[in-house]
């Protein structure tokens, strides 16, 4: 939480699109990998980190951090209950688990986070309705860039040694008998 934290505020407080709502939000890589790997924990995480850091230290009012950031909770949580569900790796050693975290890593967590944050944001008076659709737009595709290029990597190459680490709670490894099964 503490990294999660100080993450989302240097980079809401450094490349501010919005109040907010960062041009270049590089916490957002590793709030999705860190919920594969520790599980609801990252999740817990990654929405506390944004309530602390681009919340209530970059300036918004309490009330609307604390539902604001469920759009950082979304975009740690899709991805988590995802792999899960179609018995992905965060491995990514095949094309199955490659594409469910292409499309539920990086599209469709990024899009609902957006969309949330958002109108979140305009619900609480922070931005107006003029800004909406360019504060949505520029949330989504800065974090599809972010957590397409970054994640990938530290899930392919960290992932075998953080499984071996007793700190490791996410995607458990499939059993023997699913990985004969073609996915996707």
């Amino acid at each position: 939480m503490c990294l999660h934290s100080l993450g989302a505020k240097y980079f809401v407080f450094s490349y501010p699109i919005v109040p907010g709502v960062s041009s270049f939000y590089l916490i957002v890589a590793f709030m999705i990998v860190c919920a594969l790997w520790f599980g609801m924990w990252g999740v817990f995480a990654a929405y506390f980190g944004c309530v602390i850091g681009a919340g209530i230290l970059s300036g918004l009012p309490l009330d609307v951090s604390l539902y604001w950031s469920v759009a950082d909770l979304l975009q740690a949580f899709i991805p988590l209950i995802a792999f899960r569900y179609f018995h992905a790796d965060p491995v990514l050693q095949t094309w199955h688990d490659l594409m469910v975290f292409m499309i539920f890593g990086v599209i469709l967590n990024n899009l609902a986070g957006a969309i949330w944050g958002a109108f979140t944001l305009e619900i609480g008076g922070i931005i107006s309705s003029a800004q909406l659709l360019n504060t949505m737009g520029s949330w989504f595709i800065v974090n599809i860039i972010v957590s397409g290029c970054i994640a990938p990597f530290l899930l392919y190459f960290v992932t075998p040694w953080m499984k071996t680490q007793d700190l490791y709670q996410g995607v458990k490894p499939l059993p023997s008998c699913y990985l004969k099964k073609t996915y996707l």
